[in-house]
């Protein structure tokens, strides 16, 4: 991690908690050293970035840090705390706290009399069921198909069989338990659906592929269209 990414982590860390944070719990998250910390924060401090606190106890950034008032309806907050509620319970790790990040960012970039509805939502999302484990680096997975990577699957279908394939994903589909990769199949010649918890062993291909994503999720949307009016369309005599 380059130290301006981690520099700004630290920040997002900080933020997103009320009490004071340890360096050692910080250095965790961010998978470095304790004294890389204490060297960051102190660099940051000279910045004039407020941050309060001394090695041992535990550091704290003042409120109003970079963040101008963001002008967002009553509707908008809630949406947006909903969705971000979502996220932080169901989402893979990076994306959890991705999640808590953009709370806390809203909780201190909106003006002051609108910030109950962050800190006593009146919506909330159910608590996620027991679900399975990914056997896939979500993270990057997801930065495999943003750049249109490809990436090798070795991979067990609902009876066990063990198939190879190089697919080209798409998207992530989020649901209560499972999370599944949207993907062109190289070895079906077609769309595909492979659940996280089923992936044996996996790959990131240096290869990309060239077919737009833009346009494959397109085709995707299609066929699933086609496919979900043929199932309601009533059985011909």
């Amino acid at each position: 991690m380059r130290r301006a990414d981690r520099l700004f982590r630290i920040i997002q860390v900080l933020r997103r908690r009320k009490r004071p944070v340890t360096a050692v719990a910080i250095a965790e998250e961010l998978e470095t050293s304790v004294r890389t910390i204490y060297r960051d924060i102190a660099q940051l401090m000279a910045d004039r970035v407020p941050i309060r606190g001394e090695a041992g106890i535990g550091y704290v950034l003042d409120g109003g840090f970079d963040m101008p008032p963001l002008m967002l309806t009553p509707d908008e907050i809630e949406a947006a705390m909903l969705g971000a509620q979502w996220v932080s319970g169901r989402g893979d790790a990076a994306l959890q706290r991705a999640a808590l990040d953009l709370m806390a960012k809203i909780g201190q970039a909106i003006p002051e009399h609108l910030r109950p509805l962050v800190m006593e939502p009146a919506l909330s999302t159910p608590p996620r069921m027991t679900g399975v484990a990914d056997t896939i680096d979500m993270a990057r997975l997801r930065s495999a198909i943003r750049v249109q990577g490809k990436v090798g699957l070795f991979y067990r279908d609902e009876a066990g069989a063990q198939t190879e394939r190089v697919i080209w994903p798409i998207a992530v589909a989020y649901f209560d338990a499972v999370r599944v990769i949207v993907a062109w199949c190289e070895l079906r010649k077609g769309f595909r659906h492979f659940r996280t918890d089923r992936i044996a062993k996996y790959e990131f291909l240096e290869a990309r592929y060239a077919t737009p994503r833009a346009r494959l999720r397109a085709q995707w949307r299609k066929e699933m269209q086609r496919e979900q009016c043929e199932e309601g369309r009533p059985a011909q005599k």
